[in-house]
């Protein structure tokens, strides 16, 4: 299993855009196999701050997660509403 923590700092005037783009990104992406979950949370402190925390069966459903139509179509979108983003993927040790 693994955790995919994608965090991005946006344009305080593009959140909106960025929120109708993710909302059709979590619902694809929570139907596709090997998803266990696949979430959006706002940082309570900053709204700007954005944060996809994903679970996934394996890195290959990650990795075919990566390559479907929605992802590859929203995530570039996505990448130019925000000023910044750190990616962290995670693997199950304990």
């Amino acid at each position: 299993m693994i955790k995919i923590v994608a965090k991005g700092i946006f344009y305080e005037d593009k959140i909106d855009e960025a929120l109708k783009l993710y909302e059709e990104l979590v619902i694809k992406s929570q139907k596709e196999n090997g998803c266990i979950s696949y979430n959006l949370f706002r940082d309570v402190n900053d709204k700007t701050i954005l944060t996809m925390i994903e679970e996934w069966e394996s890195r290959e459903a990650h990795n075919i997660h990566k390559n479907t139509e929605h992802f590859t179509r929203i995530v570039p979108l996505v990448s130019n509403l925000r000023k910044s983003s750190e990616l962290n993927i995670y693997e199950l040790i304990l």
